[in-house]
């Protein structure tokens, strides 16, 4: 190794040396019989990197140092007889570290490679076949990919908050949008006159049932939505009218969706019973997504349900109007009355 871990005859260009820490902490664990310091002087022979390496003897004080310092990668030197890196590495990862690992050892690649892998290790090297450079690019190799696999786990944990910091907030919109409903509906009863004075076609008609106070109304909208007392033909068509809002968005459907407001207003449907089939089709279409993220869909959702409304409000404006101002029928030309002549 004293001589094999040398200088390579060509240096490379000073650009590849960027990609290789400047600096690192390197641990080396080791017996008695072959201690670090050919390692040390192999190490400051070459400038592409500055190594700090220390020295452990024996698994035990390894262990020890690695659990009070922080190292950037771990170099260990595998002696069957005395000092087993398989058996240390394997205990080590079982313990839940992730540093990078090296073996050093006198057997071949080909024989110890398979097994170092298996344990945990990041990289098997002969020192006796091996050059210092050719080590400082194992190591530093090494150091980069367990701090991408670091970043690349914070990144996923990060996404996997977001998510489900949007299926919180949308299940805090969808709450909200129940509680509206049953707020409108308490009102509502509690403006109506008695059930004897009202007409019978009022009696009977699709209302929801709601609480009588703000108490009640919380409590039934936290239970979750009522099942919705419409059609299931009207149900299913909305469901699809949502799934294809959510894709198209607003543009593609403005027909379907003027048709569809003026199929409510013909059917008497009010916009509380509309807002409560919306919120029900929508709380299916949220479930349904998972661990997928609910922003887009409550987006589209939300603009949906507004277009929905603005048509359902112009449908009802406009027979109201001509309720009020009924059409009257015109006199065909020709045929105007001759006034009557009072004597």
């Amino acid at each position: 190794m004293g001589t094999a871990l040398k200088r390579s005859a060509k240096e490379p260009a000073h650009a590849a040396w960027r990609a290789m820490p400047p600096r690192m902490k390197v641990l080396y664990i080791t017996t008695r019989q072959r201690t670090g310091g050919w390692l040390a002087e192999a190490f400051a022979g070459d400038s592409a990197s500055e190594i700090l390496l220390e020295e452990a003897v024996g698994s035990a004080a390894g262990l020890s140092r690695l659990r009070d310092e922080v190292f950037d990668a771990v170099l260990v030197s595998h002696d069957p007889e005395v000092l087993n890196a398989l058996d240390l590495i394997e205990g080590y990862r079982a313990g839940g570290a992730d540093e990078p690992i090296i073996v050093l050892g006198i057997q071949s690649e080909q024989e110890m490679a398979a097994l170092c892998y298996e344990v945990g290790a990041d990289a098997y090297v002969c020192v006796n076949t091996t050059t210092t450079r050719n080590l400082i690019w194992i190591v530093a190799r090494a150091v980069q990919r367990h701090q991408l696999m670091r970043e690349n786990r914070r990144l996923t944990q990060a996404e996997r908050q977001r998510l489900q910091r949007e299926h919180d907030e949308a299940q805090r919109l969808l709450f909200e949008q129940r509680a509206l409903i049953n707020d409108l509906e308490a009102i509502r009863r509690r403006d109506a006159p008695p059930a004897a004075e009202q007409p019978a076609a009022a009696q009977h008609g699709r209302h929801l049932p709601a609480p009588a106070d703000a108490e009640s109304v919380s409590a039934s909208a936290a239970q979750g939505p009522v099942p919705v007392d419409l059609p299931i033909e009207l149900v299913d068509h909305y469901r699809e009218l949502l799934r294809t809002y959510v894709i198209m968005g607003s543009g593609n459907l403005a027909c379907e969706l003027s048709r569809l407001a003026e199929v409510l207003a013909i059917a008497g449907i009010t916009a509380r019973q509309t807002m409560h089939l919306h919120l029900h089709v929508l709380e299916e279409v949220v479930h349904g997504l998972g661990t997928r993220s609910t922003r887009h869909v409550m987006t589209r959702a939300d603009l949906l349900v507004l277009e929905i409304m603005i048509h359902l409000a112009e449908g009802y404006r406009q027979r109201y109007t001509e309720r009020v101002h009924p059409p009257v029928q015109l006199a065909l030309p020709g045929f105007n009355p001759t006034p009557v002549m009072a004597f």
